[in-house]
């Protein structure tokens, strides 16, 4: 099972949750944090590293001898990443997707490939939990390839039947990346009108994704109910409520992994990984069946 903890706004509690969601299990978990921007799961859970792997993404190289300055590869590239002028080609690689699309249009066969480094993931671990994050180069604009590379290293750890994904906040293009494929979401919110807006926004992302989603409520006994207003319309189970706790506050500060220091947060955390189970039992919370079928679909082709 893959399990994506998300939230539409930062400071939720939402790398709070993953990491705890992961130390209450006791059984062998993949931790992803797919936040390569800011990771901060390992301050937590401090696992011990076993690699570094520098990541890197395809980048074209013209061949000035055989470019014809035909222009095609300048006209079919949408980020403006090729610019022909009238004696050469320059490339710039920090706009490049990597889609491949100027290689297979250039009729002299003059685009190669080279390489260019984003940024690097690491693998480690800490008891059963098997731990992967990824670092963004400073200065780097595109965080998705590097999230699908860390993805697919928690997807290659063998003998893991639970994957849980820390992504990133916000509802942008490193969300939609971390989350792909995912049986369900868990949206972390706080009862607050900032909350509640980046929540309605996170809720249609994830169902325009076709994903099923439930709700976790942090710090619940501050702000209003608006939170509990918005799930009853959109049919959203609120599948835990934090209370504020300054102790809770005071231990994460200090980075400490709550579960250790406080007990009632492993059973807190099993309760709400068995209630994530039977939510996926009762097929319930989730976008149209066509967007479910269309997200299943894309994960088996990207496998």
């Amino acid at each position: 099972m893959i399990l994506a903890i998300a939230s539409g706004k930062g400071g939720t509690g939402k790398t709070t949750v993953a990491c705890s969601l992961a130390a209450a299990l006791e059984r062998p978990v993949v931790l992803a944090d797919c936040d390569v921007e800011e990771p901060n799961a390992h301050l937590f859970l401090k696992p011990h590293w076993d690699a570094t792997i520098p990541v890197t993404v395809d980048v074209p190289v013209i061949d000035g001898e055989k470019c014809t300055l035909c222009g095609a590869c300048q006209d079919l590239c949408q980020f403006k990443a090729i610019a022909v002028l009238p004696e050469t080609v320059l490339t710039f690689q920090e706009l490049c997707h990597s889609c491949g699309g100027c290689a297979l249009v250039c009729p002299a066969e003059a685009v190669s490939w080279g390489s260019r480094r984003i940024g690097e993931r690491r693998t480690g671990r800490r008891g059963p939990i098997r731990f992967v994050d990824g670092t963004l180069r400073i200065g780097e604009a595109m965080a998705p390839p590097l999230i699908r590379a860390v993805r697919r290293a928690a997807a290659d750890i063998p003998d893991c039947a639970v994957v849980l994904v820390d992504a990133p906040p916000g509802t942008s293009c490193p969300v939609v990346a971390s989350l792909w494929g995912a049986d369900y979401v868990l949206l972390v919110t706080e009862p607050t009108p900032f909350g509640l807006n980046d929540l309605a926004l996170a809720v249609a992302a994830v169902r325009k994704m076709g994903i099923p989603c439930g709700l976790v409520v942090n710090r619940c006994d501050i702000g209003d109910d608006r939170i509990h207003a918005f799930a009853r319309r959109e049919n959203l189970p609120i599948l835990l409520e934090i209370p504020f706790d300054r102790k809770v506050a005071e231990q994460y500060a200090q980075g400490h992994l709550l579960v250790d220091v406080f007990p009632e947060w492993k059973a807190m955390m099993r309760g709400l990984y068995d209630a994530v189970v039977r939510e996926l039992e009762r097929g319930s919370s989730g976008a149209s069946p066509e967007g479910r079928a269309s997200t299943l679909e894309a994960r088996e082709v990207s496998a």
